[in-house]
């Protein structure tokens, strides 16, 4: 069994920003295989499916960013999955628009959503789909970053990296995360 868990804020008020874009992805590899997020438990919404007679789980946390491990860990102790069975997919700072990177275990980077799971999980050691929104103009905070949308220019590298991250996943679902690893971070 394995989970896929994209990292936003619930509601209409964040839905197109940068810091919901593990959303986004969680809504493409959803959309592309028929499926919708019809549970709501653990403080989130999920679905499970059947792929190649493997489980898989797709979570959205409805918790808030910086809480999502309080819907991460009740639903990994209920379905009894180990940190190497999650992928969680969510902004970052440090890399440029629309670049993506996989890592298998790390720290927080000072990303809150990030530290909430490690906080619950009591470990570092599970996959992560980082997707670059890049660093905030200079007048700009990070929250305010963070919570803006993209512009106009950064929309087709993003649509572009949400793609990517989506076709990561699907590899996931039937691959080793290694073997993931080196494809998709070329």
């Amino acid at each position: 069994m394995k989970c896929i868990v994209g990292l936003g804020n619930p509601g209409r008020k964040y839905k197109q920003t940068r810091h919901n874009i593990g959303f986004w992805v969680i809504e493409e590899v959803a959309k592309r295989n028929g499926w919708t997020l019809n549970k709501q438990k653990f403080q989130g919404e999920y679905t499970l499916e059947i792929v190649n007679q493997e489980k898989i789980i797709l979570l959205e946390p409805l918790t808030y960013m910086n809480l999502s491990g309080e819907s991460v860990r009740p639903l990994m102790d209920f379905y009894e999955l180990a940190p190497e069975d999650i992928l969680v997919i969510y902004d970052d700072l440090d890399l440029p628009t629309g670049k993506i990177r996989l890592r298998q275990k790390g720290g927080h980077g000072g990303h809150n959503g990030i530290r909430s799971i490690i906080d619950q999980l009591g470990s570092k050691s599970f996959n992560r789909l980082r997707i670059g929104i890049d660093r905030p103009a200079p007048h700009m905070t990070v929250t305010d970053h963070v919570l803006g949308k993209f512009d106009k220019e950064q929309l087709p590298m993003i649509e572009e990296a949400v793609d990517q991250a989506a076709n990561a996943c699907e590899a996931w679902m039937s691959q080793p995360f290694l073997e993931v690893m080196n494809e998709y971070n070329k």
